[in-house]
């Protein structure tokens, strides 16, 4: 490639906007590991959040770890409600009330499932989610913030905001559940988080509704937003949104979806790559132009 082919392709990479799409609860069922790894290997995503907990998920790491960890962040999906190691699992409203008066047992929580991410891939997570969102809620993101500035101080995994990217009341209730409290606090930190969440529906309908939703998010999107997904090949037994799952992975397996990427200007690339401030242009462009 020459000295004005390498860039135009530079160009290219700093003005398309870049997307992250991330496939969550990795580990819960072995449909949803291969969803998550037949998609990876089309490009269709970049990031997946893992529950180290939930049955299929030693099976599924071994695979998950032979994906190249510059192409694809794989994160932890702290789980409060389905599969903890050390906590009994609770809904989302007993962790919203008492998490604040949990946060010593949270810590312990923390810690295991870091602990079994780890132990399994080798790495330290590239971010950090939460399952059903219950990360940002107060007592857990405490709990969180302290054991991850503790654990990780030269380099933070990063962390989702729920700052909604659309219209809707779901949207609007999680992004009231503690993305404030999270941002301020994380910020304080010097977390990094994603711009924008979007993905966020309520898993009904079909797959002609899925893609209309899939494109409403990718027409709204902008440079450093996430977009979550939750792919299945199969239904998953006992799941209430089994269904949903595999509408997803219909929809985003689906050959079309090259084009309307294209259609909307994005690159899919990892929250980590973006995240990562590259040199102005300017600073760059001589040793483009010379070769170098």
């Amino acid at each position: 490639m020459n000295a004005a082919a390498t860039m135009i392709e530079a160009l290219v990479t700093r003005v398309l906007p870049r997307l992250c799409v991330c496939a969550d609860d990795f580990g819960l069922h072995p449909a949803v590991n291969e969803a998550v790894l037949r998609l990876a290997a089309q490009g269709r995503l970049h990031a997946t959040s893992a529950m180290v907990g939930a049955p299929a998920w030693q099976a599924g790491a071994t695979d998950l770890s032979r994906l190249d960890a510059t192409d694809i962040d794989v994160g932890l999906h702290l789980d409060l409600t389905e599969y903890p190691l050390t906590v009994p699992a609770k809904g989302l409203g007993w962790w919203l009330l008492h998490g604040p008066r949990r946060v010593p047992a949270l810590h312990r929580e923390v810690h295991a499932q870091l602990d079994a991410f780890e132990q399994t891939l080798g790495r330290m997570p590239a971010f950090v989610d939460g399952h059903q969102h219950v990360h940002q809620f107060p007592g857990v993101r405490d709990a969180l913030l302290t054991v991850l500035a503790d654990r990780y101080p030269a380099h933070h995994p990063w962390l989702r905001s729920t700052r909604h990217g659309g219209r809707g009341f779901k949207p609007w209730v999680i992004n009231t559940l503690g993305r404030r409290g999270l941002e301020r606090d994380a910020a304080a930190l010097d977390f990094a988080f994603n711009r924008r969440l979007l993905g966020v529906y309520d898993f009904r309908g079909n797959t002609t509704d899925y893609q209309r939703h899939l494109q409403g998010w990718l027409a709204a999107a902008r440079d450093g937003d996430l977009l979550m997904c939750h792919p299945a090949t199969a239904l998953v037994p006992g799941d209430a949104i089994a269904a949903a799952r595999c509408q997803e992975f219909l929809v985003w397996s689906a050959g079309e979806l090259d084009a309307w990427l294209s259609h909307h200007t994005l690159q899919l690339a990892p929250m980590s790559r973006t995240l990562k401030r590259p040199p102005p242009l300017w600073d760059t462009a001589p040793a483009l132009l010379l070769g170098h």
